[in-house]
């Protein structure tokens, strides 16, 4: 299933010195070096996950990426702001150790980036637009854009002053902002006027007060402005950027998110978030067709990064990023970040990973830093063997229990209580 081209249908792929080279009914494989098997599966291009941190050692919220990507299909790791003009070297020498991994990066407007929890744009001095166009600058077409994390832990007493920077920064080198919305000050409204053409907002699903979503459950104007000037909407699960509720009402508006991402992160990644597949099977519950939300999480965050990264598609000639999945009934359920639950008849479960022609072994989990709390099943979890780990871990942490309670606000739309 290919959302590049519309293609869809049944065929061999053959893959050799990391490129797709023929596609056809019925491949000859007698003279290949390897066979994935992906009877009964469907095999998409690599995932794009759009909002990750992936800076790990260095940050509050850095994970590596390799024991998650085997078992995930994503080939592109996007990180959203985790180094800012101070670090944003750090994190570009730390992507060439993970090959065959792909690593892009949004630079954040604070030039400490998340070193710690919050708080990195609430002093003026360190969100200097000169800076952070000069980092990008220095290093060329690693850069995806400018990150900006709003809401009154992060940016108190700052306003719009950040995200004013931020763009400033971005319009010099000609990049998209990524502006991460929360908990406010400052108005929803107002962050979005601001935003121009192929800007991006994440963690749009939110439930707190600066829901694209107001109370009575309606997209707001100003979101529907914004979209429609071409400004994108990014989920960003991550473990306060996804409300079933706000996601439901965006649908029924008619505003579906332009890309899904998981905003992986050393909290997200023990649940209720998790990883991609099981963000992409949250909107199959929430009925999106899988062809959108296949779209979501490749040709649009490839578009989104200006198709610059030569990914998004399968056709000859494109390079062998692919992901081979299966779609497996049964009785699931999935929480949002406010434990509140849906089932699922269905989930998305990885059979295989190919990043460059090259297909990805089994990793252990890395556990948490220890600043990070965790139940007694996240615990359970991180410890099982690596074989154990590729079927969806929101098949194993099943129970509101499973997870530590959350501390956010909202969601403003529905009878919902924490």
């Amino acid at each position: 299933m290919d959302p590049a081209t519309g293609e869809r249908g049944r065929c061999d792929v053959a893959v050799a010195d990391g490129w797709i080279v023929s596609m056809a009914p019925t491949i000859a494989s007698e003279l290949a070096a390897g066979v994935v098997d992906a009877q009964g599966c469907v095999v998409l291009p690599g995932l794009i996950d759009l909002h990750t941190h992936v800076l790990s050692s260095a940050t509050f919220w850095g994970v590596d990426p390799r024991p998650v990507a085997w078992r995930t299909g994503v080939t592109t790791w996007v990180d959203a702001g985790s180094s800012g003009a101070y670090n944003l070297a750090a994190l570009h020498e730390l992507s060439v150790t993970r090959a065959p991994l792909h690593t892009r990066a949004f630079v954040n407007i604070s030039a400490i980036g998340l070193v710690a929890e919050t708080g990195e744009t609430q002093r003026e001095e360190l969100c200097d637009p000169a800076v952070c166009a000069a980092a990008m600058a220095a290093h060329g077409g690693f850069v995806a854009g400018v990150k900006c994390r709003l809401g009154g832990a992060t940016s108190s007493g700052m306003g719009l002053v950040p995200l004013r920077r931020a763009i400033e920064a971005a319009e010099a080198v000609g990049a998209p902002v990524m502006a991460h919305i929360a908990a406010g000050p400052p108005d929803i409204d107002d962050v979005l006027d601001l935003l121009r053409p192929g800007d991006i907002v994440t963690h749009c699903t939110t439930g707190q007060s600066m829901s694209i979503v107001d109370r009575s459950g309606k997209v707001r104007s100003s979101a529907a402005r914004a979209h429609e000037r071409g400004v994108l909407f990014d989920v960003g699960h991550g473990s306060g950027g996804f409300s079933f509720a706000v996601a439901e009402a965006m649908l029924a508006g008619g505003l579906l998110p332009d890309v899904i991402s998981s905003d992986l992160h050393q909290r997200s990644i023990v649940g209720p978030g998790f990883d991609l597949p099981t963000c992409m099977s949250k909107f199959l519950v929430l009925g999106m067709s899988l062809e959108d939300v296949v779209r979501a999480v490749t040709v649009n965050p490839s578009r989104a990064l200006g198709d610059s990264l030569g990914t998004g598609g399968i056709e000859v000639g494109s390079r062998a990023d692919l992901a081979v999945f299966e779609l497996v009934s049964g009785e699931f359920f999935l929480y949002d970040t406010y434990l509140e639950r849906r089932a699922a008849p269905r989930l998305l479960v990885n059979r295989a990973t190919i990043v460059a022609g090259v297909l990805l072994p089994s990793v252990p989990a890395a556990p948490p830093a220890h600043w990070i709390e965790l139940t007694e099943r996240q615990r359970s979890q991180m410890g099982r063997r690596a074989a154990e780990l590729r079927f969806p871990w929101a098949a194993s942490l099943t129970q509101p229990e499973d997870f530590m309670r959350p501390t956010i606000e909202g969601p403003p739309c529905a009878d919902q209580r924490i």
